[in-house]
């Protein structure tokens, strides 16, 4: 399957990016097609579920997102720590600076949960999604950058609490939901080896 990028052209710049795409893609049954496409760049980004698997903790925080502001519970969402790659950084320097930024962390370890794509219909962003393991004693407070127009609550939950609150959909943002889900498949090897270490 061949395709090709006939024409990009920029209809916005701001804090995020906007392309008009003109593109030519061939199609299962033979043929091809020309489609014309709005392409939203926000920059890649990194996100770390923060877990103390020594006493079975999440680090959650909470801050106002603008994307949930007609959310019948409030713009005032329940998330992991993330931040965007700027240019020359890899996804685990990310993820040092924000966990000390967004919760006032320092991380023993980091794991590979996946990497993808967060909305590929339209947006070019790519997740690169990290566990962190933490000591929880030492996350408090609020964080955050006042200059990017942060205020970021950290939240210390234990994890029978953080799998009631994803079943309660209490956790609407869907990098958490991922994180989580993969915590409550990893969760037991990562509380063993962290009593062999």
């Amino acid at each position: 399957m061949k395709w090709r990028l006939i024409n990009r052209q920029p209809v916005f710049s701001g804090f995020f990016k906007v392309d008009k795409c003109q593109i030519q893609h061939d199609l299962y049954a033979g043929g091809e097609i020309e489609i014309s496409r709005e392409l939203f760049h926000r920059g890649d980004a990194v996100a770390a579920l923060l877990y103390d698997p020594v006493k079975d903790k999440v680090v959650m925080i909470e801050q106002f997102r603008v994307g949930a502001i007609a959310d019948e519970q409030g713009p005032w969402l329940l998330e992991i720590v993330a931040g965007v790659i700027e240019e020359g950084e890899s996804p685990r320097d990310v993820a040092r600076r924000e966990c000390l930024e967004e919760a006032g962390l320092e991380v023993h370890a980091f794991e590979t949960i996946h990497t993808f794509y967060s909305s590929p219909g339209g947006c070019s962003e790519k997740i690169f999604l990290l566990c962190g393991l933490v000591d929880s004693d030492k996350a408090d407070g609020v964080h955050g950058l006042p200059d990017e127009g942060e205020d970021i609550k950290v939240s210390v939950v234990d994890y029978d609490e953080v799998k009631n609150l994803l079943g309660a959909d209490q956790i609407s943002s869907a990098i958490p939901i991922i994180a989580l889900q993969w915590l409550q498949i990893n969760r037991e090897r990562l509380r063993i080896e962290s009593f062999v270490m």
